[in-house]
């Protein structure tokens, strides 16, 4: 009878450890899924906020570049005022239809350019001259540098 008990706590045991090992497996694919959706939707909420700031930084690009057209759009205005008000000759007529007619080429070429195409002309410039665009970096950081360290 004692063999029987032993066969029969034997038996207990064996199916509490293994229900134990079936809940422990429950438990751990219930944390891999968990973690794979938790994983899931940090990946999605990356790709909106990803997209959010594309499309802010798409807008902000925009609104720069017609501000920039509107300036040149402003400098062609002040051309024709100044061109209006301008002796037609002597020597103020001749300085204030040269300021004008500058002012009428950089205001056509901000409305024409924007800031994309500033950017390409720069870049090319400085692949021309190379010096020199160091030397102009380091005289206007120089130049920041002292008006910073005074304010």
């Amino acid at each position: 009878m004692p063999n029987t008990n032993i066969n029969a706590n034997k038996n207990t045991g064996e199916n509490l450890a293994g229900q134990a090992a079936h809940a422990a497996t429950d438990v751990k694919d219930k944390a891999k899924d968990a973690a794979s959706t938790v994983a899931d939707k940090a990946r999605d909420m990356a790709g909106q906020a990803t997209d959010k700031a594309r499309d802010i930084a798409g807008d902000v690009g925009r609104k720069a570049g017609d501000a920039v057209g509107a300036a040149g759009h402003g400098l062609r205005s002040a051309a024709e005022a100044i061109r209006g008000h301008s002796p037609d000759s002597g020597m103020l007529g001749t300085a204030s239809s040269r300021v004008a007619d500058a002012l009428d080429r950089g205001g056509r070429y901000l409305e024409e350019e924007k800031l994309s195409g500033m950017a390409e002309d720069v870049t090319d410039l400085v692949r021309r001259y190379p010096i020199p665009a160091i030397l102009v970096g380091f005289g206007l950081g120089f130049f920041v540098a002292r008006t910073v360290s005074r304010g």
